[in-house]
């Protein structure tokens, strides 16, 4: 059975989003007093962070992992769809991001004026960015929960942004004390890999959770058939299927013809099967129709094409 741990991811979520609140507040400032497009791109980017966290904290509500008569198979896939509500909005970021610097570069825009005070806030902020990613990415892993191990993927590439967006607010700074204004430029041509950094992290996200919600195969059918045909009692197997995630929550149904024609024996065997493969792949949960020694079925039979294709051969 799968741990209902939405209690302790919600206390995460408010902790990282006090954090992000604060971290977004300080970007806004600092961009608006310097005039940087890429430290404001970098706050926008920061304001997706508290989205994804008001999100995470709505979606948790729901996710429950436990089934109810309208929900036989748990709430989970709540959480993954809250992951993609952040991958839509890194893309969202990403867009805002190269349509304000294109614009910067056609038309010109406010001249960026850094202090060393300015920089050293930043650093700050920088560091409030490493402790949140490594602490929900850490907890998420430990609870298995995806919409914290997304929501830390979408912090850590917010880590990669505001490195890069203080290496060039340091560049504009020597510009300003060597009187070097073409080093100008070098905030407006870091939106364009900060906006790349952005739309990879979104892709991320989309790829882990996609797979979830369209219900595709979690586990190889031929590796279930195996340890199914290792347990004493089994003849063979077939119309094998398994969706979900492997670590969050698989599920399997398969049809396994059995050498016993009295039911005890039969449920021995399918207990014992059911056993290994939870050892393997827990939390998982298991449905198998049993069929007596004679049965025989035009369905997908691995040991029989197996046979076949010695055959063949």
């Amino acid at each position: 059975m799968v741990a209902d741990n939405r209690s302790e991811v919600r206390k995460v979520l408010i902790i990282t989003l006090l954090l992000n609140l604060l971290v977004m507040a300080i970007k806004a400032v600092v961009g608006l007093l310097t005039g940087s497009l890429s430290l404001l791109a970098d706050a926008l980017h920061s304001v997706t962070d508290s989205a994804n966290n008001i999100l995470g904290l709505v979606t948790n509500h729901y996710a429950n992992p436990q089934p109810d008569r309208d929900h036989p198979y748990g709430h989970q896939k709540f959480d993954a769809l809250g992951a993609l509500g952040i991958a839509a909005f890194l893309l969202i970021a990403c867009f805002e991001i190269l349509s304000s610097a294109v614009e910067r570069l056609l038309d010109g825009g406010k001249v960026v004026t850094i202090s060393p005070n300015d920089l050293w806030i930043l650093l700050l902020v920088l560091g409030i960015n490493i402790f949140v990613a490594f602490y929900e990415r850490r907890v998420g892993k430990r609870l298995g929960s995806a919409i914290l191990v997304a929501d830390a993927q979408h912090t850590m590439s917010d880590v990669w942004v505001t490195i890069m967006v203080i290496g060039g607010l340091i560049g504009v700074w020597q510009g300003q004390v060597l009187n070097i204004p073409q080093l100008q430029f070098l905030d407006v041509f870091l939106s364009f890999p900060v906006a790349v950094l952005v739309f990879s992290s979104g892709w991320q996200v989309l790829r882990e959770n996609l797979p979830w919600l369209v219900d595709e195969m979690a586990i190889a059918p031929e590796v279930i058939q195996a340890i199914a045909m290792d347990v004493p009692g089994v003849v063979n197997c077939h119309s094998i299927a398994s969706r979900g995630a492997i670590g969050r929550q698989v599920f399997v149904e398969m049809h396994m013809i059995v050498s016993a024609t009295d039911v005890e024996t039969a449920h021995q065997i399918t207990e014992e099967v059911e056993a290994r493969l939870e050892e393997r792949f827990s939390p998982v949960r298991i449905l198998i129709h049993v069929e007596p020694p004679a049965y025989e079925s035009d369905r997908i039979s691995y040991e029989a094409q197996d046979k076949a294709q010695a055959s063949n051969g």
